[in-house]
């Protein structure tokens, strides 16, 4: 049993928050969190909380700004309540994809959430699976960054050998992710070389690498509309791939992402539970999800007893 450890959680995941309090044996924080009239987030903390150090377990995803705002909520409630340290434990780090100026007079929106979750009394934040890890950068307080690769490669080993496989890139950006699976599975590597003509649009262009008479998984952080992730997996069949599936961290499956999962060769989705998976989503066959609760809740053991957890970045 931890002591002088508490765990807060918002609205956004609290089955994970569950799986987390479960492994640290401890009862999730009392909290409750209501809503006024006009759309107003409230806060109370239930109990004392004086000097403990306190963990705040919310994924900024869908929807995103409100889940964002009870993340500040907590955390300003937790500082005021004199709480010994505060960690933001995000999953998921919403606007990630907003990390740079891709135009002129455009915003860098993944910064300015450093800046309002810093502002807001965190001491430490831990994710999981940055879109860009340069976004460490942008909090001025400890970063901990997390990576799903363990558990996602447990499921790898469990159902193909790695004789049989390739692993893929869908483009380049991804491809550091991707080589990081196929040194550890002692298989080859391939990477898809596409062109974006305007957002949530890709068109696959070619595929440097061997695929054929390989089963292909396509590795990435994150399947939004899965426009990208389909076109590779047409892509790598139409190159004779016998088989191909995917892995993600985070199963974001906006728009009409299942539809487009549903219609292509895609045999398998894993994806992890730092995002909740929508209804539809978990009666699909073709999606199934891995559980990142055991690897968050040792990380929050050890960042509790002031341990290292650098053997967890793999």
């Amino acid at each position: 049993m931890l002591k002088s450890l508490a765990i807060f959680s918002g609205n956004a995941n609290p089955k994970l928050t569950e799986e987390i309090c479960s492994y640290l044996e401890i009862a999730p924080g009392s909290i409750k969190i209501s809503r006024f009239s006009d759309g107003e987030t409230f806060c109370s903390i239930n109990e004392n909380i004086r000097g403990v150090n306190c963990f705040v377990i919310q994924p900024t995803s869908k929807p995103v700004n409100e889940n964002l705002m009870e993340l500040l909520i907590i955390i300003d409630a937790l500082k005021r309540a004199s709480a010994g340290s505060i960690v933001g434990i995000l999953p998921y780090f919403g606007y990630a994809r907003q990390d740079r100026k891709v135009k002129p007079r455009t915003p860098i929106s993944a910064k300015l959430v450093a800046n309002l979750i810093t502002m807001a009394g965190a001491d430490r934040v831990l994710m999981m699976d940055l879109h860009a890890g340069q976004i460490q950068g942008f909090f001025d307080i400890p970063v901990d960054h997390l990576h799903a690769l363990p558990v996602l490669l447990d499921e790898l080993r469990q159902n193909f050998r790695p004789e049989e496989l390739v692993i893929v890139s869908p483009d380049a950006g991804g491809v550091e992710r991707a080589r990081e699976f196929s040194l550890r599975l002692k298989c080859p590597l391939a990477i898809i070389d596409k062109r974006r003509p305007e957002a949530n649009l890709c068109e696959v262009m070619n595929i440097v690498g061997d695929v054929k008479d390989r089963k292909a998984i396509i590795i990435d952080d994150m399947i939004d509309t899965a426009g990208t992730l389909t076109k590779a997996a047409q892509a790598v069949i139409e190159q004779g791939a016998t088989e191909v599936n995917a892995l993600a961290t985070h199963g974001i499956f906006s728009g009409k992402a299942l539809e487009n999962i549903d219609n292509s060769p895609l045999k398998k989705v894993w994806v992890t539970n730092t995002i909740p998976l929508s209804d539809i989503a978990v009666k699909s066959d073709k999606i199934a999800q891995l559980s990142v609760g055991r690897l968050l809740g040792e990380a929050i053991k050890r960042i509790h007893h002031g341990d290292s957890i650098s053997s967890l970045f793999i």
